[in-house]
């Protein structure tokens, strides 16, 4: 062990070019990819959130009896594809509709405008997945329930948040992939110049009786010191630009409670762990060709 320290250290003093190089690429990489983590859960999360607030409004008919509003609110509770608990449906009466349009269109809805109240009473229907909206809705428009004037589902526009939201998971998944991909290559062929140098020395070791792993030992060791390394950089530049750059960000985007990033602790111990494993990999990866003696 003490050998194996004392090599990889004296390897990255005696390189420090390949060195800076090396970590140079892990803190970008890393960096990237912290911040892209933060961007890409915000962003999925809110189209989550988006999804969360799809739903089917049940309009009723004037002249709907109670008995037939109690029985279409059963059939709704113990209907698989709507959400179960509290938050399935939720009944509007005709006021709480009134009030609602109210408040949105304070100069269109009043007592000058309007002598009476034209807005129906309402269930509004919560999917238990945004994607059975329109399985929902079909069930109940064929047949629709008694007392059931007219179901509104907003197709187009539920369609295009589907679709959205199903591209930007797409992107998210794609994205950190290619970064990831790309963090491995750029480090191993920096880590390639160093080994490429001593090239002659593992040639003598292997042709003296040393094992693949004694030889790969001081190398992986200093892609781990370079990853962690770069990985300590790009957390201390993303805590920066935490502290500098969203308290502006933070006022020209959503402030929903329910729609955050992934936590910040989390990010920075994914990102350690990324860079560990990026620098022992790139190296370990790279060293394979050398050791074919």
């Amino acid at each position: 062990m003490k050998l194996l320290v004392t090599e990889a250290w004296r390897s990255l003093g005696a390189n420090l070019s390949t060195t800076f190089a090396a970590t140079m690429t892990v803190l970008i990489g890393m960096f990237l990819l912290g911040l892209f983590i933060a961007l890409g859960t915000w962003t999925v999360s809110w189209s989550n959130h988006v999804k969360s607030e799809l739903q089917i409004r049940v309009q009723l008919a004037d002249s709907i009896t109670l008995q037939q509003r109690n029985d279409l609110a059963r059939s709704l509770q113990q209907n698989p594809l709507v959400k179960q608990g509290s938050g399935g449906f939720k009944y509007v009466s005709k006021e709480q509709a009134y009030q609602t349009m109210k408040q949105r269109y304070p100069d269109l809805v009043n007592p000058q405008t309007l002598t009476s109240n034209p807005f129906p009473a309402e269930f509004d229907v919560t999917p238990n997945k945004a994607e059975n909206l329109d399985k929902l809705y079909n069930e109940l428009t064929h047949p629709k329930p008694a007392g059931v004037t007219t179901v509104i589902d907003g197709k187009q526009v539920s369609h295009r948040i589907l679709r959205v939201a199903h591209v930007i998971e797409l992107v998210f998944v794609l994205a950190t992939i290619v970064l990831v991909v790309a963090s491995v290559l750029l480090i191993a062929n920096t880590i390639r110049l160093s080994i490429f140098s001593r090239r002659r020395e593992i040639e003598v070791m292997k042709l003296v009786g040393a094992t693949n792993w004694f030889v790969r030992g001081p190398f992986m060791l200093e892609g781990l010191l370079c990853g962690l390394a770069g990985s300590l950089l790009a957390v201390f530049f993303l805590v920066l630009g935490k502290a500098v750059a969203l308290p502006a960000i933070l006022g020209h985007v959503s402030n929903n409670d329910g729609v955050h990033a992934l936590s910040f602790p989390l990010n920075a111990l994914l990102l350690l762990g990324a860079g560990l494993a990026l620098g022992a990999i790139g190296s370990g990866w790279t060293i394979r060709r050398f050791l074919q003696i």
